[in-house]
């Protein structure tokens, strides 16, 4: 049997040789927020660390620290719904990638598939992949602000479809699913729902716990820290399971989290001050990160080849660009004028020419990058 990824060419594309050979320019891709001045405040990292050294003691739990769950079921209680999660519903992991694997496994067989949106962030097909599970496409409707079309649920479904992604807010469109879908219900289909971008929203009030649209189905909520306090570095996430998750799977994700234990203790001691102490800090982010886009549209509508709807969430724009048949060209003539994008099929977009550009880039650069791309534009249109 091929290993993984075996058929998957690893040569580096167009855009990546012509990066590599570039000169100085303004990256608007990066999600890395340690890159942009998106520094969680020390003071608070050395208070929530302090008291670990002296009573540091190795007491693994298959579900993790009882403290740290304690600390995201009240978080999931001041969510707006409010959702009620028992701390013993809640598993630590590593990181919402360790928790996609953990539920992969959990969830289905090699041979068997998952329904996921057709526009993603790639990390998806790539854990499916190891797995030896197909991941199929439902639809997101551009037309109707990225929601989710519910026929392509239902046509995507066969007697193998173990379960349903959702990301919301999504990567890169920023929708945020804020009603039930009754085609969801019909189906009855385990969902899992990624929301490590739900603390900034942006043209929705809130992001709904998906648990709360549809208390009828087994929901795996999964989060972290490292979007929501801007550390992509200490690795902590977490899967939070509404009611009927908990009743159909706990005991099984209990035995397999059990196997790993990835998450390390020091992380998971500091996560209850990082939630009483960090909001401010995620606050002045959701601020940056809305008046960064707020920005970037006022630049971008400015050029009439250039189509940007205002995401629910998220800190990305993913703008249709007129007049480009190739996005990858379009990316490769942005180069070369200084800005690096992301073409919309890193994300499987095949309508129209697209580009990821992200809010998280540090404001001035974001505003120079953009100019550059406008004027390159404008003057070609």
């Amino acid at each position: 049997m091929p290993g993984f990824l075996s058929d998957v060419d690893l040569t580096p594309n167009r855009l990546e040789r012509a990066r590599q050979q570039a000169g100085a320019y303004i990256d608007l891709t990066s999600s890395n927020p340690t890159q942009h001045g998106l520094l969680f405040p020390p003071d608070i990292l050395r208070a929530a660390a302090d008291g670990y050294w002296n009573a540091r003691r190795y007491e693994p739990d298959p579900r993790g620290s009882l403290a740290a769950r304690r600390a995201i079921a009240e978080d999931y209680a001041r969510r707006t719904p409010p959702l009620a999660i028992a701390p013993d519903d809640i598993f630590i992991t590593a990181s919402t990638s360790e928790a996609y694997s953990l539920l992969f496994t959990l969830l289905a067989e090699p041979g068997d598939n998952a329904l996921g949106p057709n526009i993603a962030y790639p990390l998806f097909e790539h854990l499916a992949a190891a797995h030896r599970i197909a991941l199929r496409a439902y639809e997101l409707d551009a037309s109707r602000g990225w929601q989710i079309s519910e026929a392509s649920l239902v046509a995507g479904a066969d007697e193998r479809t173990r379960a349903i992604l959702l990301i919301s807010p999504h990567n890169p469109t920023g929708m945020i699913a804020q009603r039930p879908l009754p085609a969801l219900s019909r189906l009855g289909l385990p969902i899992i729902c990624d929301e490590v971008f739900a603390a900034f929203t942006y043209r929705a009030a809130a992001t709904p716990p998906f648990g709360t649209l549809h208390p009828d189905l087994p929901v795996f909520h999964l989060n972290g820290i490292s979007k929501r306090f801007a550390l992509p570095d200490l690795k902590l996430g977490w899967i939070a399971m509404n009611k009927p998750a908990a009743e159909a799977f706990s005991a099984r994700l209990e035995m397999l989290n059990d196997a790993f234990l990835s998450a390390n203790s020091l992380a998971q001691f500091m996560l209850p001050t990082l939630f009483e102490r960090g909001e401010a800090f995620v606050a002045s982010m959701r601020d940056r990160f809305r008046a960064s886009l707020d920005m970037a549209q006022d630049i971008l509508r400015r050029c009439p080849s250039v189509t940007v709807a205002p995401p629910d969430g998220g800190y990305y724009l993913f703008p249709q660009i007129a007049g480009w048949d190739d996005e990858e060209a379009l990316a490769l003539f942005l180069l070369e004028r200084g800005v690096l994008v992301h073409p919309g099929y890193f994300y499987g977009n095949e309508r129209g020419a697209r580009v990821m550009i992200s809010g998280l880039t540090e404001p001035a650069q974001l505003r120079a990058g953009l100019e550059i791309m406008a004027r390159a534009l404008t003057a070609r249109a």
